[in-house]
């Protein structure tokens, strides 16, 4: 998959094997592998991510336009795959508990 940026992004190098986070509902919800950074004739670059979306333990984030980076430190954990089916916190409670700090 294919996305889309107006310029390069300035800690490129770094971004190759990391993954991009998305942020939905003001949280940090999932993650995305970067695959290639590739530069387009037009002077923008694509994003080449994985298909794949990696559950992460909900994190309180404020939607914002441009790059932000996050060191390891700073990264959610992934959800483990007994998340998924159950065997840990619903979303919504995982949410709610992470706004308030406590998770």
């Amino acid at each position: 998959m294919h996305l889309q940026t107006r310029h390069r992004p300035k800690r490129a190098d770094d971004m190759v094997g990391a993954s991009l986070f998305w942020i939905i509902g003001n949280q940090l919800v999932v993650r995305s592998p970067i695959v290639a950074l590739q530069a387009r004739d037009d002077g923008r670059t694509d994003i080449v991510i994985e298909r794949r979306l990696i559950p992460v333990y909900p994190q309180p984030k404020r939607v914002h336009q441009g790059w932000r980076y996050l060191e390891d430190a700073d990264a959610p954990r992934d959800l483990s795959p007994g998340a998924i089916s159950g065997d840990e916190l619903p979303p919504a409670l995982a949410q709610d508990l992470a706004a308030l700090g406590l998770v």
